[in-house]
């Protein structure tokens, strides 16, 4: 089987309260980035951000197992869970770098759309841009955490 995406991100000091634990809906945050990254490599040379492929999040699900801490490199794996004629899920899971189990799981859905008369509306996910988003990005590492 294939690696999934992975994106390695450190903790920042303004992500954390007072004990040095990231705050909850930093996580949110943290998928937002992680799913932008896995567009970029999923749907590279193109830019995602060019027209090529509008989506937005409709349900964000968060599952905290564990907490990160200030200066903690988090690897967050990124894969597509499931698919329907205008929607995709992306599952996420966060890990501390070099550590087993994840602390937290997730998944977004999305809603693949595009903008008709000023309007955004659903818009079928063709079998092109599904497989880009079933292949292209798996395997692929982005790290922002210069661990590297």
């Amino acid at each position: 089987m294939t690696e999934p995406f992975r994106y390695f991100l450190r903790v920042r000091y303004g992500e954390c309260d007072a004990q040095h634990v990231v705050y909850n809906p930093k996580y949110g945050e943290y998928f937002d980035l992680a799913a932008t990254e896995f567009m970029r490599a999923a749907f590279a040379p193109d830019s995602v951000f060019g027209g090529t492929f509008e989506f937005q999040v409709v349900k964000l699900l968060v599952e905290w197992k564990g907490p990160a801490k200030l200066d903690d490199v988090m690897e967050i794996r990124v894969a597509p869970k499931q698919f329907g004629s205008s929607s995709f899920t992306l599952g996420f899971e966060i890990r501390i770098d070099g550590a087993g189990d994840p602390i937290v799981t997730g998944e977004t859905v999305n809603v693949h759309a595009e903008r008709v008369d000023g309007v955004w509306r659903k818009t079928v996910i063709s079998p092109r841009l599904k497989d880009k988003l079933q292949t292209a990005a798996a395997g692929k590492v982005v790290d922002h955490a210069g661990r590297r």
